[in-house]
């Protein structure tokens, strides 16, 4: 489904403040693999998700997605194939637009647009269905603003607008780092929910240690800019975080320096 092979990335090359963000790293994910990413400030976990979504073109190496090679496609082309919840909830709706006008952007999506825009009663019925899952009686404010919703009201549709068509990849960059514990809870069981509905292939980025062990069948552990870790299956299944943190050490040479990963 994804395929990487040997990317890299460097920010301002041949400047005093040149930056190696991604140093020949390959990765391989199957149909429906769910990946929580982890790794310090710096290790290129953000970068990676990028130069997949084609934000930031590559310098080297190639990117596959269900068999087509997306390496120097830009952006706006690969967006068809993406889903994206990024840290931010402000990011990824459009705040002076209803719910439901939202949610039939992303229904529409990749469709042929019309002058014809009008909400069918069908169509209606499905937005509320859809918005009940959430549990958050967002299915009675059809037409609130969204920017009238909290944060977490504004994630969790963010989510499912980004799960609706199935993308082939879905990306999340920390979409629950900015939300109080609660519901930030509420969001990766609704992610974790609507992943394994869908068989959606996955790559999370966390700074939650304990998130990146619990969620996902696979776990991959980012230092300088490449993959130091790659734990799958039923040693995932047993991982701890003092296991982690204890082969993070063997791995690298040195300890896993981010207090907000270790404090969460």
């Amino acid at each position: 489904m994804l395929s990487i092979r040997g990317i890299h990335k460097t920010f301002n090359p041949g400047t005093v403040n040149e930056k190696t963000a991604l140093n020949n790293l390959t990765l391989e994910l199957k149909q429906g693999d769910f990946v929580t990413v982890i790794g310090g400030n710096g290790s290129g976990k953000s970068t990676l998700l990028n130069c997949i979504a084609g934000v930031h073109t590559v310098d080297a190496g190639s990117i596959t997605i269900d068999g087509d090679e997306v390496t120097r496609i830009p952006e706006h082309k690969r967006a068809a194939m993406l889903g994206r919840v990024f840290q931010d909830p402000m990011v990824g709706t459009a705040a002076n637009m209803g719910i439901e006008e939202n949610l039939a952007l992303a229904y529409r999506r990749g469709k042929r647009r019309t002058l014809k825009w009008g909400i069918s009663n069908q169509e209606r019925q499905l937005y509320k269905e859809l918005l009940s899952q959430l549990d958050l009686g967002l299915e009675n404010r059809l037409s609130d603003k969204v920017g009238l919703l909290s944060g977490g009201q504004r994630q969790a549709l963010t989510l499912l607008m980004a799960t609706l068509k199935k993308p082939k990849l879905l990306l999340l960059d920390e979409h629950t780092a900015a939300l109080d514990p609660k519901t930030a809870v509420k969001v990766l069981e609704l992610t974790d929910k609507f992943i394994t509905e869908g068989n959606l292939t996955t790559l999370m980025v966390t700074h939650n240690m304990r998130d990146a062990i619990k969620y996902g069948n696979r776990l991959i552990m980012m230092y300088e800019g490449r993959i130091l870790l790659d734990i799958a299956e039923e040693a995932k299944q047993k991982l701890t975080v003092e296991d982690l943190l204890k082969r993070f050490g063997q791995a690298s040479g040195e300890e896993f320096a981010n207090d907000r990963a270790l404090l969460s």
